[in-house]
């Protein structure tokens, strides 16, 4: 049993020239005197229930889940330094200048691996299985692709610094990587103890970026592990909460907080940070879907009254831009059956109206974005 206030985070071994950090093994039972979180833990849940409630109570909510998507993974890319936007994420790639097109990749790579990984769930438990398959096509055709893409390292890797000598933190040496793998894996599943599913799954964020098991790609797949955590335990129905804005907020914090288990034992501290990160960002999943659905019903009935004869074909476009927010003109056209003429048209006037941007400045092969709704994720 783990005494939460008298946890003892790891120890420190020698390696040839530097020290690398040993985390304790994580599946026992916890226990803790802390009301604190205890509070915060109430709090953390019952926002979660309320997204949940709300995603059930809309019919259509699987229209909305991409852009929630692409926003963790242009957050969750940029606390790794790439700078795409939201608008250039959703952009085909023939379209993105060859100098960030290497930032356009990872971030729809994180996309791509996001939805294979919930779509996993149906048949796979969270395990090294699905968390290698995952990494995989996190890491396929980017920079550090060589760097054993869907394989646990097998040499030893640091975080900050430009060599290990100045490393801020050295992980495990490659030796303990997979039993501290296995015990992580365990604690995720373990029925024999009774630890609230968001403290586990507080802990098990913790304790994956402290083994650091990629040789890169681990903090974007510990982060993506928390939502996968949530939808596979039915705590949300639907992958609409993730932590990377929360996170990005104030990074120096994050890795302080991290930091703080390994230096001074202190998981209290960063479970505190870690409950009312999933309590504001709940929070804030649902302002923004009752901002989504505002939207989408004042729009649908402006197209209602003021497009007449054209309402039908543009309701039909307005609906696919709430899944594909970014579109051209041949797009538009297949979505809407018109001929390249109409479908020009119609697109015009979804500019002057405001509903759509042009943002290429091109005269030919123009990019519209749907600049409203993709505000309401920013």
């Amino acid at each position: 049993m783990i005494q939460l206030e008298k946890y003892i985070a790891g120890r420190t071994e020698k390696g040839t020239g530097y020290r690398y950090f040993v985390p304790n093994n994580v599946n026992e039972q916890w226990q803790w005197n802390s009301p604190e979180i205890n509070l915060l833990l109430e709090k953390a849940a019952v926002k979660l229930g309320e997204l949940n409630s709300y995603a059930r109570l809309v019919s259509n909510i699987d229209l909305f889940i991409q852009l929630h998507v692409t926003k963790e993974a242009v957050v969750s890319s940029r606390i790794e330094g790439t700078q795409t936007s939201m608008d250039e994420a959703l952009m085909p790639e023939d379209e993105i200048s060859p100098e960030r097109r290497n930032d356009w990749i990872e971030v729809n790579n994180y996309i791509r691996a996001m939805n294979t990984a919930i779509a996993e769930l149906e048949k796979l438990p969270i395990s090294s299985r699905l968390i290698k398959q995952t990494h995989r096509i996190l890491m396929t055709n980017v920079r550090g692709k060589h760097k054993m893409a869907g394989e646990y390292r097998t040499s030893q890797n640091w975080i900050g610094g430009n060599s290990i000598a100045d490393a801020v933190f050295i992980p495990p040496h490659q030796k303990y990587v997979d039993d501290l793998m296995g015990d992580l894996e365990n604690f995720l599943h373990e029925q024999n103890i009774s630890v609230p599913l968001l403290v586990r799954i507080g802990i098990a964020h913790y304790q994956f970026e402290t083994i650091h098991p990629f040789l890169d790609g681990n903090g974007r797949i510990g982060r993506l592990l928390i939502t996968l955590f949530l939808v596979s335990n039915k705590i949300l129905d639907k992958p609409l909460l993730y932590l990377s804005s929360y996170f990005d907020k104030n990074k120096s914090l994050y890795y302080d907080n991290l930091t703080l288990v390994r230096t001074k034992n202190d998981m209290t501290q960063w479970l505190k940070y870690f409950l009312v990160g999933i309590e504001q960002t709940a929070a804030q999943a649902v302002t923004t879907l009752s901002e989504v659905f505002e939207l989408k019903a004042g729009l649908e009935t402006r197209l209602q009254s003021d497009f007449g004869r054209r309402s039908h074909t543009a309701l039909k476009l307005m609906k696919e831009l709430f899944v594909h927010p970014v579109i051209t003109i041949a797009q538009a056209q297949k979505i809407s059956g018109l001929s390249k003429k109409a479908a020009n048209a119609l697109v015009a006037i979804f500019a002057q109206q405001n509903i759509l941007k042009e943002i290429t400045g091109q005269s030919r092969n123009r990019v519209f974005v749907f600049e409203q709704y993709l505000n309401l994720f920013k």
